[in-house]
């Protein structure tokens, strides 16, 4: 077994990689550009080597920094995770020229499977289902048209080398194809340094259904079940889970035995992936085909680990040091069910705008993941884990993926794995960027996923109009009110103690008038007990004036509550919605129909950058007239292109930015009148 392995990456990746070494007995070696230096996977690995400034392609993607760290550090193998260099040919060569092992496949495989037209062809030939398409080089635009005009619409352009949902464009017709293609091409050359593109049909109600592959170096493959990753946006997934609620015995076998015959025909072992497209439109569940093969270990990892009690790094670092696997198919179990959220750093009430900045506040609802070799390890604590790679006061940079960190829960049953992703995003603080726990909150609570009734086009579907809180009932609202309730009483008792105004004689209201979206309820405070419009209910909670969480017990159903004080009252973040809570005490609230709102400025005439990043294109000059939807510009931020449109027509006044330049968010790009 290796004595010393290094991490090519950064991280919650690299922090779980370590965490497994350690257990394991193993040393570590982390590397690290400047915006990493004071990471935890820095501070808690072994070691450290320092290999460059911020961007990725001047640190973390030059093999020949990573080489030499091996060299100064005594390193005998590279982990590379996810991303990065996990998939590239070329540094598994540069390793074994050095003598340095390389967790993960064999160079075969990573190119057979790493070029998506390639990897196809060989799929077709080892009898694996693909779906029909366009396999080979397209040569412009004009050509890309003719394709897609022949395979029949929709159809999704992907970059070769793509993957982690860039470089990908769904079109509905010439028009999408014309404005995309180029798109797709900057992204995958920017992204993986190859920009070409192949294009396939799109097939309609498409699940996502992924088979976790392990093999070993003496031939013996196995698959680990599957994980239902259909809830995705712009290619990118948001929500996994193992099993699938779609997937029954006798699909899971026929899907796991074509894809451990994929991985035989290109010599595989290590721990890798392979996707599939299924149509939730055949009730039969034999309508699966081949999407690609992902080499290396899948950013939803966790949940498989859950349900089987299998460690998949450790797998891969047993598998790199040539041991067999010490199981066999028969030995592969389903346990429970697994389901992970990825927390992202972007903002779903403003369209899911990139969001980056310093972490105010992080407080996850348990402690960062401790594996301990055991079951209960891997779920987590109470069935709740936490895999991250951040810390409170540290940034979330514009340079690398803007995951905050995967919250995992483990449950006996699908429902329960779901209530409890529920309560720990309720629990879980984060201050000084926008994220998107609200919005993973509001999928877990929706009829449609509870049902299992899953697709690709889950929210597109379901939030047309984009993301404004999940839908809440006035029972929860009621339960809100008399929490309200109570935190103003004790927060008016504490001020008028610390003033010493009045000698104390004065006690605080009891009695409140509060306003949760648009409904107004009566709050009474009794020395037992809270009456919300003359209903009792049974609150238990404790509550220090200046707490920003709160867990409550309403009813006998526990809540958690975030705080955040407003100059009406309060901002209450509860089961994935944000309450504007307006408080007045009862005899003073008629004062309400006084009162001014602000009516914020008119906007619209301006293009406005809604992030910060690069100004990548700007279609467009002054006296220019322009239609609602057109094409404005391409800002780029967090690896990822984001047309601007026009929301009206219009005449371009003025401009100020062009391509090339670095916008803050909310800089002024041009002015339409």
């Amino acid at each position: 077994m290796f004595k010393k392995i290094l991490i090519a990456n950064r991280g919650e990746i690299a922090c779980r990689v370590i965490k497994t070494a350690r257990r394991m007995g193993i040393q570590t070696v982390a590397v690290y550009s400047d915006a990493d230096a004071r990471a935890p996977f820095v501070r808690m690995a072994d070691e450290a080597v320092h290999i460059g400034p911020p961007p990725a392609s001047e640190s973390y993607l030059i093999a020949d920094k990573i080489i030499a760290a091996c060299k100064q550090t005594g390193a005998e193998a590279v982990h590379p995770g996810y991303g990065f260099l996990s998939e590239r040919t070329s540094f598994a060569e540069a390793l074994a020229k050095e003598g340095i092992e390389f967790i993960g496949p064999p160079v075969g495989a990573i190119a057979a499977m790493g070029d998506k037209i390639e990897s196809k062809k060989l799929a077709k030939q080892a009898g694996v289902n693909v779906v029909p398409g366009f396999v080979g080089e397209i040569e412009d635009t004009e050509h890309a048209v003719r394709i897609s005009n022949e395979i029949g619409y929709p159809v999704m352009m992907k970059a070769s080398a793509g993957g982690g949902g860039k470089g990908m464009r769904l079109a509905y017709d010439e028009k999408d194809v014309r404005e995309g293609f180029e798109s797709v091409k900057r992204e995958g050359l920017n992204s993986f340094g190859d920009d070409r593109v192949f294009i396939e049909k799109f097939i309609l109600n498409p699940r996502h259904i992924e088979i976790q592959i392990l093999g070993d170096k003496h031939g013996n493959i196995l698959y680990l079940n599957e994980r239902e990753c259909s809830i995705q946006r712009r290619h990118q997934k948001v929500v996994e889970e193992a099993p699938s609620p779609f997937v029954t015995p006798k699909m899971r076998k026929a899907m796991g035995e074509q894809c451990v015959a994929l991985a035989r025909a290109v010599g595989y072992y290590s721990a890798g992936t392979v996707e599939l497209i299924v149509s939730g439109a055949d009730p039969t569940g034999e309508s699966f085909y081949f999407l690609e093969m992902n080499t290396r270990l899948q950013v939803e990892h966790p949940v498989t680990e859950c349900i089987t009690g299998v460690d998949l790094v450790e797998q891969m670092i047993r598998v790199a040091a040539g041991e067999k696997l010490a199981m066999s198919q028969a030995d592969v179990k389903i346990d429970g069910w697994a389901i992970e959220n990825r927390v992202y750093a972007e903002d779903p009430y403003r369209g899911f705008l990139p969001s980056t900045g310093r972490l105010i506040r992080y407080r996850p609802p348990v402690e960062g993941w401790t594996d301990d070799g055991s079951e209960n390890g891997r779920r987590g604590l109470d069935g709740v884990r936490v895999d991250d790679g951040v810390y409170e006061g540290g940034e979330v940079s514009m340079f690398y993926d803007p995951m905050i960190a995967k919250l995992i829960t483990w449950g006996e049953t699908r429902d329960e794995a779901a209530d409890k992703q529920i309560a720990a995003l309720d629990a879980f603080e984060i201050e000084g960027l926008g994220h998107n726990i609200d919005f993973v909150s509001a999928i877990m609570q929706h009829p449609r996923f509870r049902s299992g009734e899953l697709t690709t086009g889950f929210i597109a579907e379901e939030y047309p109009d984009g993301f404004t809180g999940a839908a809440t009932s006035e029972e929860i609202k009621k339960k809100l009110a008399a929490i309200a309730g109570f935190v103003v009483t004790a927060r008016s008792d504490r001020a008028r103690r610390a003033t010493g105004q009045l000698a104390g004689e004065l006690p605080p209201p009891s009695e409140w008038s509060i306003v949760i979206g648009g409904q107004t309820f009566d709050v009474e405070l009794g020395d037992e007990e809270v009456l919300v419009d003359g209903e009792a209910i049974d609150l238990a909670m404790e509550y220090t004036p200046g707490d920003k969480l709160i867990q409550a017990e309403v009813d006998g159903e526990a809540i958690g509550v975030k705080l955040e004080t407003t100059r009406t009252g309060l901002r209450m973040i509860s089961r994935g919605a944000i309450h504007k809570v307006d408080i007045l005490p009862a005899h003073v609230a008629h004062l309400r129909q006084h009162m001014i709102e602000k009516v914020p400025p008119d906007l619209s005439k301006f293009l406005i950058c809604p992030m910060p990043g690069l100004l990548v294109a700007l279609h467009v000059g002054e006296g220019d007239k322009v239609e609602a939807g057109q094409p404005l510009a391409v800002v780029e931020a967090m690896k990822m292109e984001n047309i601007l449109r026009a929301e009206k027509s219009a005449t371009v006044k003025k401009v100020n930015a062009q391509a090339g330049d670095s916008l803050a968010v909310d800089a002024i790009i041009l002015e339409l009148e």
